[in-house]
């Protein structure tokens, strides 16, 4: 499969760049991963990996928290 790590991703908005980012993982040209070691997520979180979502029209995303003791994922359609 093919992978690709920090890919960059412009963000517009009405037509102009508000913003330059960096996702952590996109695979085959159809998942955004985005990976973080927090103890808890928040909604802040999911609206970043929501804005890669609709700036690069992938339509799912992949939010994986490595917190101990144990990882969790969550999925998210655009």
């Amino acid at each position: 499969m093919k992978a690709q790590a920090q890919v960059p991703i412009q963000v517009h908005y009405k037509g102009e760049i508000v913003g330059d980012y960096y996702a952590d993982l996109v695979v085959e040209d159809k998942v955004i991963i985005e990976l973080k070691a927090q103890e808890h997520l928040n909604k802040a979180h999911d609206a970043q990996l929501l804005n890669y979502l609709k700036a690069t029209k992938i339509e799912v995303g992949l939010l994986v928290n490595f917190a101990y003791p144990k990882a969790t994922v969550k999925r998210f359609v655009f």
